[in-house]
């Protein structure tokens, strides 16, 4: 790991700070170290081409939109890259759905904006997770239940 200097203004600092203290980080590099992957990753997934991604799809929409709840399922199935998804009943008229996705950058993409630009859709952000660098290869590690995946 590197250490690095950085200037920043009062105004920016109080607001890292104040993450820190709403997140529970418990030091400003752990802060900093995730805004830089939250930025660096959609570039990541753009020169990744096919590389695979996960990624989690999450957007509000208008449940009484005409025909919209069969056009956003079967968008799911049309595009491959619907991992699982959670439907969560905000109000009367609203819902949230989340979908966790995984394949390259460009699928998941190009199924986010079909999604997220349906008339009735709001609030649609796809949050991309790089796949990763084999650290966690096979998926052979313990969990809170001491079971292994």
């Amino acid at each position: 790991m590197q250490r690095i200097t950085i200037t920043i203004d009062d105004d920016l600092l109080a607001a890292v700070d104040e993450l820190c203290e709403r997140r529970g980080y418990g030091s400003r590099s752990e802060a900093v170290r995730d805004i830089v992957r939250d930025a660096v990753a959609p570039s990541q997934a753009a020169l990744a081409g096919d590389t695979p991604f996960y990624g989690a799809l999450s957007y509000v929409y208008s449940h009484g939109t005409r025909d919209l709840a069969r056009r956003l399922t079967d968008e799911g199935h049309h595009h491959g890259v619907s991992v699982a998804s959670m439907h969560v009943h905000l109000t009367r008229d609203d819902c949230l759905e989340v979908a966790v996705l995984r394949g390259s950058m460009s699928a998941m993409q190009t199924y986010a904006d079909t999604v997220t630009t349906q008339r009735g859709v709001r609030y649609g952000h796809l949050h991309l997770i790089p796949e990763g660098d084999g650290e966690h290869a096979g998926h052979n590690h313990q969990h809170g239940d001491g079971a292994a995946d």
